[in-house]
């Protein structure tokens, strides 16, 4: 089906990646115009397949993560398969994978080997830990890095348990990470001709967003701790409760500090000893904190927000799903919400990629494919299988 181009028409990528990090890097290149090619196992394909929720059997968990991609079955087990795979690698620009370290050397097929086949091939690799270190061989999931890389040490309530961020932020900041460095990697192959191993760890993705967090520690040896939704460098930078929901408000600086003030009624607070300064307003963010819940619990969520921001003072509704999806900023102007025709669903709306670009657009081009979708056309263009050739492959079990 013919697309409108996009940044990386003509980039070609073998995606050999399951579940959410590495697939999200796939989606991610291919909603900007690669030509990314799905590479599943014959009979079964990416774990997501069986994972919920579904339409009439089918993962929509998958069929996000997936689409704008074409899709092929190669068993990389069979020696045959095997010598298929170095094939598309003389022809292709970038190869990704999330196997645990070591596996892709088992199957003959690890960086080393595939450099040699086309020097300027591009290796992304996400997995755990990394593919260095003591744990390199260790399982990774999202879950472990929020937990190895500190997210979740200060995630949640003073007193209460370590807590996961409700989304996988761990599986998505790999996937995002990958991206770069695969991109970083094709702009320098433009410069040499050469390839690139990209090395991703979940754990390395979540450490390096942890931002001051870690400086805190650094710095002056103090460990931060789980302090709800407050922020340890300013206040009132928080989630207050209104009528109808919670409301955040962000008044991070003397500006806006005055800008609340004035919005509730109480311009003298902003020269109160006690709140006159950042300093003093963390030192005293219990009794400010009772001050603001008490003017936001007369307010609904919208009239808040409202208020705040006429006055210029950073302040939102917390949404719930159904609000972030009808939103007219973000589902409307900003089209994060697209609709695609995902065959054997019909018509799905998806999780749009962020990036939205002047020129050229970074948008879903089809539907996820079906399991071995595009055996026929990815292996006849590539390799100049015909349909005997294809239906011999099949029986073998090698597609």
């Amino acid at each position: 089906m013919e697309q409108e181009k996009g940044l990386l028409e003509g980039v070609v990528v073998l995606d050999l990646t399951r579940v959410l990090a590495g697939p999200y890097c796939g989606a991610l290149m291919a909603d900007m115009g690669a030509t990314v090619i799905k590479v599943e196992q014959p009979g079964k394909g990416d774990d997501s397949r069986s994972m919920g929720p579904f339409v009439n059997d089918q993962s929509v968990y998958y069929a996000n993560f997936n689409r704008s991609k074409m899709g092929v079955t190669l068993n990389l087990k069979d020696p045959e398969a095997k010598e298929i795979f170095k094939e598309m690698v003389k022809k292709a620009d970038v190869v990704i994978e999330n196997y645990r370290p070591g596996t892709m050397e088992k199957l003959g097929l690890g960086y080393d080997v595939l450099k040699e086949i086309n020097p300027g091939i591009i290796y992304g690799a996400c997995s755990g830990f990394g593919h260095t270190g003591p744990y390199s061989k260790r399982a990774g999931y999202d879950i472990v890095g929020q937990a190895m890389g500190g997210l979740m040490s200060t995630t949640g309530w003073p007193g209460g348990p370590a807590t996961r961020c409700g989304t996988p932020m761990g599986d998505v900041l790999g996937g995002l990470n990958l991206t770069v460095g695969v991109l970083a990697a094709l702009v320098n192959k433009q410069k040499t001709g050469l390839g690139e191993k990209v090395d991703v760890a979940l754990v390395d993705s979540v450490a390096s967003a942890m931002e001051n967090i870690t400086m805190i520690y650094q710095s002056t040896g103090r460990i931060p701790q789980r302090i709800g939704n407050r922020y340890e460098s300013t206040y009132p930078y928080d989630v207050f409760p209104a009528k109808d929901g919670d409301v955040v408000i962000a008044a991070g600086n003397a500006k806006l500090w005055k800008i609340l003030c004035s919005v509730m009624g109480k311009p003298e607070l902003a020269d109160d000893p006690k709140f006159v300064g950042i300093q003093e307003r963390i030192a005293n963010h219990e009794e400010l904190r009772a001050i603001i819940c008490d003017w936001t619990k007369d307010y609904t969520i919208d009239e808040i927000d409202k208020m705040l921001n006429d006055a210029g003072c950073p302040a939102c509704p917390v949404n719930t799903i159904d609000r972030l999806v009808k939103d007219p900023q973000i589902a409307g102007a900003r089209g994060m919400f697209p609709e695609i025709d995902q065959p054997g669903m019909g018509k799905l709306q998806i999780t749009a990629m962020a990036q939205k670009l002047t020129r050229t657009k970074s948008c879903p081009r089809k539907g996820a494919p079906l399991l071995g979708e595009d055996n026929a056309a990815i292996y006849g263009e590539m390799l100049g299988f015909d349909e005997a050739k294809l239906a011999e492959l099949k029986e073998k079990g090698v597609i």
